[in-house]
């Protein structure tokens, strides 16, 4: 029998369309069940989260759809999922939800400032009062303040801004992973930004917001 490193380094990639909890095809399969073995030798006290083989198979469902539908659909991403798990020093396993954020580097590995560093440059930046003289350290932060809306950042209360700004951080991390353009800053901002400010603006960023956090609650 393969072990389970041995299974994950030599199973290929696999397309997202293919990963379904009904129709996984073969690969999809070993890698999930590839996957569980792991857990359950890092995590003693895994029957805590899966106690008997029906709580398992189900688990093994959810946790592909998950992939599915969060697009952790390459074998390097649980491959650095698993490593990171191995450092948790927990008895207990993750939930799906926390394995998804293991298996994303964070900013600081890809050499970019982290997430509340980054929020706070951009607040700072977008604020009318720096129109012209904003400072900005990365091409992420303002790919992602741009993606957030300048406008979204000023006017919601701070706790929905970090928010709506953490997912775009997220994106933004995902693009540079996959080798996808940012958006690039202007070399020098204009004096003042053009349109008005509406209700519109703020009232859309908040139904994001209210959408990501009713999928967030129905995945989790």
């Amino acid at each position: 029998m393969k072990s389970v490193s041995s299974v994950l380094q030599i199973l290929p990639n696999v397309a997202s369309a293919d990963v379904t909890p009904v129709k996984a095809d073969a690969g999809t399969v070993q890698v999930i069940n590839a996957l569980f073995r792991e857990l359950m030798a890092i995590f003693p006290a895994w029957r805590q989260a899966w106690p008997d083989q029906e709580a398992v198979k189900a688990a093994k469902a959810t946790w592909t759809k998950a992939f599915m539908a969060e697009k952790i659909t390459k074998v390097e991403q649980i491959r650095f999922g698993i490593e990171q798990c191995r450092k948790l020093g927990s008895d207990f396993a993750p939930s799906v939800g926390k394995f998804i954020k293991l298996c994303q580097p964070t900013p600081e590995m890809l050499g970019l400032p982290p997430l509340e560093t980054a929020f706070r440059e951009a607040c700072r930046n977008v604020h009318p009062s720096m129109a012209g003289q904003a400072n900005w350290s990365h091409d992420a932060i303002w790919h992602t303040a741009k993606e957030s809306g300048f406008e979204s950042l000023n006017r919601l209360e701070t706790s929905l801004a970090r928010k709506l700004f953490e997912r775009n951080y997220v994106i933004t991390v995902r693009r540079l992973i996959d080798g996808l353009p940012l958006q690039k800053m202007p070399l020098a901002l204009p004096a003042r930004v053009d349109g008005c400010r509406t209700p519109e603006i703020g009232n859309r960023a908040l139904a994001e917001l209210r959408a990501m956090r009713s999928g967030a609650t129905h995945h989790g």
